[in-house]
């Protein structure tokens, strides 16, 4: 429980975390923030770490100057995501034949997979892109594409292009608006709404979800 009280306040109150973190290391927090980027993309275990937030507050704290710019921030982080990322990828693309390596078997599904894989190849750049604005499903999305042998060039392009577009999108926001008096007063607030918008998605495909599963056994 005090893991959990402490996580919860670093992540209620990243901003002050951050801002110790910059006068304590000065320039290299480009090192630590590209490390917590690229675990929270790369590593299917840290899929709770703050992702969302920490963009949106970094480029706040850029906007401040001191040692961060927004440039460099982004292209750093940029680089975390993606990197991140294409480890995911490969780490799926190589478990993946692993764990089904059975083609008769209770843990292997042959006509399954082919369907993933073909998803994939069908949808796979919508999927990913819009899992990069989805906490959790972010991290294992790269993983799945991996596990169902998304064609990797196809891979590549899409997942530049949502790395690059969720990481100037949150930093731009947070280096415009994140000293905003109100925005600054209400930080709480805000990063609680950050991670509640960002979560909203998934809470109505679960809704619906339910609600097709109560419908078909009404039927």
């Amino acid at each position: 429980m005090e893991l959990l009280g402490q996580f919860i306040d670093i992540v209620l109150h990243l901003d002050k975390h951050l801002e110790m973190l910059l006068a304590q290391y000065g320039t290299w927090i480009y090192a630590i923030l590209f490390l917590i980027i690229f675990c929270e993309t790369g590593l299917v275990v840290t899929p709770f770490l703050p992702g969302d937030s920490l963009l949106f507050l970094a480029g706040a704290l850029a906007a401040k100057g001191g040692g961060l710019e927004i440039v460099p921030l982004c292209a750093t982080l940029t680089v975390a995501a993606v990197i991140g990322d294409n480890v995911n990828y490969w780490v799926g693309r190589y478990f993946g034949p692993r764990v089904f390596r059975w083609e008769q078997s209770r843990f292997f599904n042959r006509a399954a997979f082919d369907k993933t894989h073909a998803f994939y190849e069908k949808h796979g750049g919508k999927a990913l892109l819009i899992s990069r604005y989805l906490p959790l499903v972010r991290t294992f999305a790269p993983f799945v594409a991996g596990v169902a042998k998304m064609t990797y060039p196809r891979f590549v392009m899409v997942d530049f292009l949502g790395g690059l577009t969720w990481v100037v999108s949150l930093c731009v926001a947070g280096y415009l608006f994140g000293n905003v008096p109100f925005i600054k007063n209400n930080l709480t607030a805000v990063i609680l709404a950050i991670i509640g918008i960002s979560l909203l998605p998934l809470v109505i495909g679960w809704w619906q979800h339910r609600r097709g599963v109560l419908a078909a056994q009404k039927g």
